[in-house]
């Protein structure tokens, strides 16, 4: 039997990278032939990234391999570019364990069949044609970010347009793959922000039209507008195959959190959750708290500190709560709620207490909501958030609005208690039920997606025919 082998390079870090592993476990899953070896970077200073493959190559298919690509010890974050310029740092490695995977299966039956880059690595296209391979996009946001990013680099690259013009802007933009036009104020700001990394952005991201197709983290039924546009326009073929989750995490069965929530009611606790870069300044923590308070919701928060400035943002454990909260906020909520630092939030929003969700709107956030069925009330704070934060509210009505266009640390303004309280009392409330039901109908038809005939499920059968496709032809 002829065998073939895909290459996938995510970006350095590890969200990325836990994205890859879910679709090289699907892809793997859907065909014998097919072999994946993923290629990781790590950042100086993050060994999360070696940690998580070691346990992930304990107990994956055997068809399923890692290289890691070396460090590279002249390389400080001095710049927002210093991310790509890392990442365009490691083309002589990737260069040569290609170079080295081509040679050990030359004359045999086992081909390489193309390489499947990151939206961040795709100056590997370069490297690819040397090698006479195809190349792919792995996009790990939606399918309307793709889009978007497509019309934003029409405009800047083809129609020399300055996105710069549209930060802070009321404007509204007629982007193709959405129904309803886009406020600029929720563009990301990567893009319209002063300075070269919109430059970068717009440079990389132009080569996704160079690819031989685009693997998107979305399921049809979940952006059918977006994939419909997508698909009728002059670039890549797009294959919708989501939603690729990592449901790995679970609570301990002592774990004082789960027996917590094991003594709520069904849909009673409001989950708040802010990813692996997520966290406030002291005064917009106090803000939360208050709200909190005066919902009346149970809930349980998981509050990280801001970590020190630099490439990875990364967020640390508070030692002591009581640093940032309201005075006595523990003592009179205790009880009522929970306030814990890092959270298992597959493991939470899976469990039937949790009823509401304020999330960050990360996609991989956005798709485990959709999941499990649980409602948001949207709180973005960097990246395409302020987008995906827009779509769940405005376009699938999925969603409840805390704010649409939150920006984290550039934010100029506090939302303040009454705010994020009158969200929180809607999403847990009577108010909220039409929208939870759409919740959960949508969760159903997730699971449908990537069943046998289910839409996802016809999308990876039809990347596969292709990729065999284009080596034989």
């Amino acid at each position: 039997m002829e065998t073939f082998e895909l290459v996938f390079i995510p970006s350095p870090g590890l969200s990325h990278l836990t994205a890859t592993v879910e679709a090289a476990k699907l892809l793997l899953t859907r065909d014998g032939r097919l072999s994946i070896t993923i290629l990781t970077m790590q950042l100086p200073g993050d060994t999360a990234v070696d940690t998580y493959t070691a346990k992930i190559s304990a107990s994956s298919p055997p068809r399923l391999a890692f290289a890691a690509l070396p460090g590279l010890p002249d390389w400080t974050p001095q710049s927002a570019t210093s991310f790509f310029e890392f990442i365009e740092g490691q083309i002589t490695n990737v260069r040569q364990i290609l170079s080295n995977l081509i040679e050990q299966n030359s004359g045999d039956r086992h081909k390489i069949a193309g390489i499947v880059l990151d939206m961040f690595c795709l100056i590997f296209i370069d490297v690819a044609r040397e090698f006479s391979l195809p190349a792919y996009c792995y996009f790990t946001s939606g399918a309307g970010t793709l889009g978007l990013f497509e019309y934003l680099v029409k405009l800047k690259l083809e129609e020399n347009k300055e996105l710069t013009e549209f930060k802070g802007s009321d404007a509204e933009l007629p982007v193709p793959c959405y129904s309803l036009p886009i406020p600029a104020k929720v563009l990301p700001a990567a893009l319209v922000n002063d300075g070269l990394i919109a430059d970068y952005f717009c440079s990389h991201l132009k080569r996704v039209s160079e690819t031989n197709g685009v693997v998107v983290n979305t399921f049809y039924e979940f952006e059918p507008y977006a994939v419909d546009s997508m698909m009728s326009g002059r670039g890549p073929k797009v294959y919708p195959i989501g939603p690729i989750l990592d449901l790995s995490s679970q609570f301990n069965e002592d774990d004082d959190v789960k027996k917590w929530l094991d003594d709520q009611p069904e849909n009673s606790v409001i989950f708040l959750c802010f990813g692996t870069k997520g966290s406030f300044a002291g005064a917009q923590v106090r803000e939360i708290a208050v709200a909190l308070e005066g919902s009346g919701c149970r809930f349980l928060w998981s509050l990280r500190k801001p970590g020190t400035k630099g490439a990875a943002k990364l967020v640390v454990e508070y030692d002591d709560f009581e640093e940032v909260l309201p005075e006595g906020f523990v003592e009179r909520t205790k009880g009522l709620g929970r306030v814990i630092g890092w959270a298992a939030q597959a493991a939470a929003l899976a469990h039937p207490a949790v009823g509401g969700f304020v999330s960050h709107c990360g996609w991989n956030s956005t798709l485990e909501s959709v999941w499990f069925g649980v409602p948001v009330a949207t709180f973005p704070l960097h990246a395409e958030q302020q987008l995906n934060a827009f779509y769940l509210v405005r376009e699938a009505g999925l969603a409840e609005a805390i704010r649409l266009d939150y920006r984290g640390e550039e934010a100029p303004e506090i939302v303040g208690a009454g705010e994020i309280e009158g969200a929180i009392r809607r999403l847990m409330g009577a108010e909220g039920g039409p929208v939870r039901r759409k919740v959960e109908e949508m969760g159903r038809k997730g699971r449908a997606a990537l069943e046998e005939g289910g839409s996802s499920y016809k999308a990876q059968a039809l990347f596969i025919e292709d990729v065999i496709r284009n080596i034989n032809g």
